[in-house]
């Protein structure tokens, strides 16, 4: 797998890396970008088999929000069908590996987890990246990862585990830090199976009563940004953990969107100054996304087909980024003038970001400038 497949004829200065599950998890981890979600009752096999959605790397088949209670059991058997005809796909060779998305599961709770894992085969773990673990907190959490460990023995293989962040606990102010301090022990008990830290803003959101509208952001609902600010706070220390942003809900879909007419060149003071660049939907998706960026979030949750290419672009990194953060991470210490001229890099402050922003390089690609990210999403698939 590879990102912007979708756009073949575009030209990098440093094209991304490929990846599979077996990747390295400190590369891995920055790969997943934009994580579409998928009811786990819909059967997508044909899709994957037949390459219909190029731009996808990242699917959660999902057996809690987006899959009724009744629905479980069906989603779970066509969960198992898809795994294992993947497998045999590319065992035969009727698919190219590098068009297997990684595959993850939502499950709905910790029974669950264990009835769908109880039925999983060596061959369908082959095609099975990992597992999504909701309403993450101190109390469930060891329980959730001591089973995983116990796939992983039992299999031989590897399946990572992500936590996703939504409880109402840690929404609660006097009980939060608490549970994000039990939650990251948690997490460095079992660090190499923790790929990365999900957060689920409609669900913090949906605590305090209040949903954002399409022309502001998630950022802009201080209750939810206080959650979003103390879980980056605590898991995202040092690089600890890949933080990934919560879902826009917003999603307008003409068959065709005309690109022709976009500017290729300055998308933040677009985005920034609310001068309208795609739609109103799109617009505010980029701009969360750039906030995402600001704020130390790599990749997102997407539940709309048409936003994982946009996601995705804006993760790639421009030559004046790469060129600063390779000079970072050459360099013994002290100060030096960035390669743009525009601004100076000091070495040990700015060593973590220069380290995000080469995994970043990695998985997503380098591009000329800024206007690359416009030609790297305007294309229809």
């Amino acid at each position: 797998m590879r990102h912007h497949m979708y756009n073949p004829e575009f030209k990098f200065v440093v094209e991304p890396e490929h990846f599979d599950k077996y990747t390295d998890r400190e590369l891995l981890q920055y790969c997943l970008g934009a994580a579409m979600y998928m009811p786990g009752f819909k059967d997508f096999t044909p899709k994957i088999l037949a390459h219909a959605m190029p731009g996808l790397t990242t699917m959660v088949l999902c057996f809690e929000d987006a899959c009724p209670e009744e629905k479980v059991p069906e989603a779970m058997e066509n969960v198992h069908h898809l795994l294992a005809t993947v497998t045999e796909a590319v065992d035969s060779g009727k698919l190219n590996p590098d068009y297997v998305p990684l595959i993850f599961v939502r499950v709905r709770n910790l029974a669950q987890f264990k009835a769908f894992g109880e039925k999983l085969t060596k061959q369908e773990v082959r095609s099975l990246c990992g597992v999504n673990f909701p309403k993450f907190n101190a109390e469930n959490g060891y329980e959730y990862y001591a089973y995983l460990q116990d796939l992983n023995d039992r299999f031989g293989e590897i399946l990572y585990g992500m936590p996703i962040i939504e409880d109402p606990e840690v929404a609660y102010k006097e009980s939060r830090m608490a549970q994000l301090l039990g939650i990251k022990k948690i997490l460095d008990k079992y660090k190499p199976l923790v790929l990365q830290v999900r957060v689920g803003g409609t669900d913090f959101s949906s605590v305090f009563g209040v949903r954002r509208g399409v022309d502001y952001s998630l950022y802009d609902i201080m209750t939810v940004r206080e959650c979003l600010s103390d879980i980056i706070n605590v898991c995202g220390r040092n690089n600890d953990y890949v933080i990934s942003g919560p879902v826009w809900e917003y999603f307008r879909a003409p068959k065709e969107l005309m690109f022709d007419d976009l500017q290729h060149y300055g998308i933040e003071d677009y985005l920034m100054r609310r001068q309208p660049l795609v739609n109103g939907e799109i617009d505010g998706l980029l701009r969360e996304v750039l906030l995402d960026k600001a704020n130390g979030f790599v990749g997102r949750t997407v539940i709309h087909p048409t936003h994982v290419k946009f996601v995705n672009a804006l993760m790639a990194v421009t030559k004046e980024e790469y060129d600063d953060a390779c000079q970072i991470l050459s360099v013994g210490g002290g100060v030096v003038k960035g390669s743009g001229g525009n601004k100076m890099n000091e070495i040990k402050p700015h060593t973590n970001w220069a380290r995000k922003i080469y995994q970043r390089s990695r998985a997503f690609g380098v591009i000329k400038n800024e206007s690359g990210f416009v030609k790297l999403f305007a294309v229809n698939e």
